[in-house]
């Protein structure tokens, strides 16, 4: 497969393997608050754009959604090396956009100037710049675009839509939050709720206990993060994961908790809300990133200030 039109490896990172390492790409405007270039992008064209990102290549751009995401993802990586300076299995953080070589040089500046540690910047200007990620081993890709997304989902990679919104940036450890059906788990039990109702899937959750779900789209993300949990002990980890689902504890959660058993995925805290809104329970765990299939949960996260990220 040919690599992107230009790819520029910066050389102040320590380039990771990308056979052993949790590659994440993501897309300029999901790292960055892009959006008053992207309305001048969209009125303007791309010259004026192109124009207006020259002229500012030294002023830092703001920090987007994904931002604080990637920083305690940078702090993982110090802590695995503090314990183990041979260490490969590591996160490895990959610029890519559509943006041209010629616009690329305030993406580079801002990146250098948050001490960002993004091995690569892969400039694409082919329409899908998703059919790059399985090149790169990527293994989550974060974008402010709802087609890159479903393409990236659609190539087997775990994908989020970003949404851009004011981010306050919560201290480390990393705490990433999951959300169980159609993102951890298959949607199976979602389509049995929307023909038969909760009685009809509650009496087929009880009728499987014993039987696995299905995988979601996030479920291999998951499971390397779970695996570099597993290099530390409990309290020592600089990574806490979360399942927030609106399932309840009594009827379908037992299910659940025995998937997670069986796939060997840590999971620090679970919460089976039953329904109830997601928010508050947010709000208390101050997550980096938050993935959710609902609409109406990524809406109460953004109205708690919680980065999040909708797997559509």
């Amino acid at each position: 497969m040919a690599e992107p039109e230009s790819t520029v490896i910066n050389t102040n990172v320590k380039q990771k393997d990308p056979s052993t390492a949790l590659v994440i790409a993501v897309t300029t405007r999901a790292i960055f608050n892009l959006e008053e270039e992207h309305k001048l992008y969209l009125e303007k064209g791309k010259e004026e754009y192109t124009r207006h990102q020259q002229a500012n290549q030294d002023k830092p751009l703001p920090p987007g959604t994904a931002f604080a995401f990637i920083q305690a993802v940078q702090y993982v990586n110090k802590k695995i090396l503090d314990s183990n300076p041979a260490e490969r299995d590591l996160f490895d953080i990959l610029v890519l956009s559509n943006n041209s070589p010629e616009s690329s040089v305030r993406i580079i500046n801002s990146a250098k100037h948050y001490g960002l540690e993004i091995s690569k910047f892969c400039f694409v200007s082919d329409e899908d710049s998703t059919q790059y990620l399985k090149s790169h081993g990527v293994k989550l890709f974060l974008s402010a675009d709802r087609t890159d997304v479903c393409n990236a989902l659609r190539r087997g990679v775990s994908a989020a839509l970003v949404f851009q919104q004011e981010v306050q940036a919560p201290s480390t450890p990393l705490r990433v939050v999951f959300d169980g059906d159609a993102v951890l788990f298959s949607n199976e039990t979602d389509r049995i709720f929307q023909e038969q109702g909760l009685e009809g899937a509650v009496q087929y959750e009880r009728a499987m206990e014993a039987i696995p779900i299905g995988e979601g789209p996030l479920k291999a993300f998951a499971m390397h993060l779970g695996k570099m949990r597993k290099k530390f002990g409990q309290e020592q980890s600089p990574i806490r994961t979360y399942l927030v689902t609106a399932r309840s504890g009594r009827d379908m959660g037992i299910r659940a908790i025995k998937t997670l058993r069986e796939w060997g995925l840590p999971i620090d805290e679970a919460f089976f809300m039953d329904g109830a809104p997601k928010g508050p329970i947010l709000a208390q765990i101050q997550p980096h990133i938050f993935f959710d299939d609902g609409l109406h949960n990524i809406q109460g996260a953004q109205n708690v200030g919680v980065p999040s990220a909708w797997v559509p």
